[in-house]
């Protein structure tokens, strides 16, 4: 029995039952894994990765998911286990976190409060043993001056601190099985790579197991031993991770392993016609303090950017969460007050007022990261897509309408005939294409893309990177694209700034910065990056 491994799966299905229909979810699925190593489940969105991991402990809805196989632990079948061993083994035996930290902690309660609460679940007492076993957790996960850090909320800790809080809450027993789902997805290459690497310095000071859950392959290549690829509720392929790296054999595999961003940015060209110049922009934010509410300092969001960006280029504004991208691109679209000289096509516009900035909103347009926060859920697409129409081209009659969103579906990729279905009648790629297609329906001139592609798997990452591609070089369009993702970058900026703390610490073509980085925080970010993708068969070194 010695022998057996921790977590054994055999034949695993998962069906959810809704509105009197039944989707397969996960079918047959068939794996082991052993104490002390690491397995990474793979594949896209919707290849049932997630529901896999959360069948183990059981926490899909048990109404509406019916499941049947084996999940052995230890021997022990958990499809079998009552509520309270099931109890007895969540949080004891088996823990579990998740990709977006913020949504996962309590925003009312300390972050004293919510580990000490585990540890007081499975039986720790005394309030001043809590308190200890908090402040060593922290200590090891690496959040400095822990004592100081205890009646800290959420909110006022970095992403990459709140990952390191929600793996101490996940730690606090000394887990056998430590399931990771997509737990670096929402963060930045630096701090991702630290987190891998505390992960990895953990399993080994344990001798815990870990499911890896990711559609990030160069995470899978740094961390796992095993690999099992997810299709379609699936797998497809399984096995040591150098083989199935080195060798893939199922084509779905070699796809995975081949999509990433490819062909190259648009040359800088120097007599483009400039669209927008900015000149020691700054954007300062008042820290005010006491009752009468002084300003004692300013949190210098943007602190005296300068450059140029021209028709059919892209400038590329990478950096760490914090540094001033996203405020610095809202900026430029006057969404929020800035300092210093904005120019669009030789006119300033850093002073006009909202009813003078109106009209040149058509030229000027802007795509969000997420784009199901950024589509409503109560409009069509069709509304969606004609609402700048409304607003700046109110001569517009219903049939002409729906003929420009038709085109500008049809641009993106999207079918026309969809346009009175709802956003989440789409998948992840399919409503980025939508909130793509809203910019483009103005036939805008300079888009702010701010971190378009980040949340959305590899394969479909490519994919926008050659629609935005193509899209730029059919209609001369100027991108300021925001992204941490550097490979992105690299495939469509012409043109590179880096930012850290609010200012510019590099800045040149795009094509020089990234083949010889001069600055040390571009070094430290092109490392932790480039250190994560690996070279495989299928594609290039990045």
């Amino acid at each position: 029995m010695t022998n057996s491994p921790l977590l054994e799966i055999r034949n695993l299905s998962i069906a959810f039952h809704q509105a009197g229909r039944e989707t397969l979810a996960v079918e047959n699925v068939s794996f082991q894994l052993e104490r002390g190593r690491t397995l990474a489940l793979v594949g896209e969105s919707g290849s049932g990765k997630s529901v896999t991991a959360l069948s183990i402990v059981r926490l899909l809805g048990a109404t509406s998911a019916q499941l049947s196989g084996e999940i052995l632990f230890k021997g022990q079948d958990l499809l079998k286990a009552n509520e309270p061993q099931l109890r007895a083994v969540r949080g004891q035996d088996i823990t579990m976190v998740f990709q977006e930290p913020m949504t996962s902690l309590n925003p009312l309660h300390s972050i004293e409060q919510q580990i000490s609460e585990i540890l007081e679940l499975h039986g720790m007492r005394k309030p001043q043993d809590r308190r200890m076993r908090v402040i060593e957790l922290l200590e090891e996960v690496g959040i400095p001056d822990p004592a100081a850090r205890l009646n800290a909320f959420p909110h006022q800790l970095s992403g990459g601190q709140r990952q390191r809080v929600m793996i101490a809450m996940a730690l606090a027993n000394r887990p056998d099985l430590f399931i990771a789902d997509e737990p670096t997805t929402a963060l930045d290459v630096t701090v991702q790579a630290q987190i891998l690497t505390l992960l990895k310095e953990l399993q080994n000071k344990l001798g815990m197991a870990m499911l890896f859950i990711t559609h990030d392959l160069g995470i899978v290549r740094k961390i796992a031993d095993d690999v099992a690829v997810m299709q379609k509720g699936r797998i497809v392929e399984f096995g040591p991770t150098s083989d199935v790296f080195n060798a893939p054999k199922h084509p779905y595999t070699q796809a995975l392993l081949a999509a990433e961003p490819k062909g190259e940015a648009p040359a800088l060209d120097l007599d483009a016609k400039v669209l927008v110049q900015a000149d020691d922009v700054k954007v300062w934010f008042p820290i005010k303090r006491g009752f009468m509410r002084k300003t004692i300092g300013h949190i210098k969001a943007v602190d005296g950017i300068s450059f140029t960006l021209r028709e059919g280029q892209t400038l590329g504004v990478v950096g760490e969460s914090g540094s001033g991208k996203t405020t610095l691109g809202l900026a430029l679209l006057r969404l929020i007050r800035s300092e210093g000289s904005i120019a669009y096509l030789g006119r300033r516009i850093d002073g006009l007022t909202t009813n003078e900035m109106r009209p040149l909103r058509r030229d000027m347009q802007i795509v969000f990261q997420d784009p199901y926060g950024s589509l409503s859920p109560r409009l069509s697409v069709a509304e969606i897509v004609e609402e700048g129409l409304l607003v700046q081209n109110k001569g517009l009659d219903y049939r002409a309408r729906r003929e420009i969103v038709a085109r500008a579906l049809a641009d993106t990729g999207l079918d026309p005939a969809s346009m009175d279905r709802y956003p989440h009648e789409f998948s992840g790629g399919q409503r980025q294409r939508i909130a793509i297609a809203r910019a483009m329906a103005l036939e805008p001139k300079f888009i702010v893309l701010d971190e378009p592609t980040s949340a959305l798997d590899m394969s479909v990452q490519a994919q926008i990177v050659d629609l935005l591609r193509e899209l730029q070089q059919r209609r001369k369009l100027a991108y300021l694209f925001i992204s941490h993702d550097l490979k992105v970058v690299r495939a469509l900026a012409s043109d590179l700034i880096v930012m850290r703390n609010g200012r510019v610490v590099e800045a040149g073509p795009a094509a020089d910065v990234f083949a010889q980085p001069q600055n040390a925080y571009t070094q430290a970010l092109f490392a932790a990056a480039f250190n994560i993708e690996a070279v495989h068969p299928l594609g290039a070194a990045l």
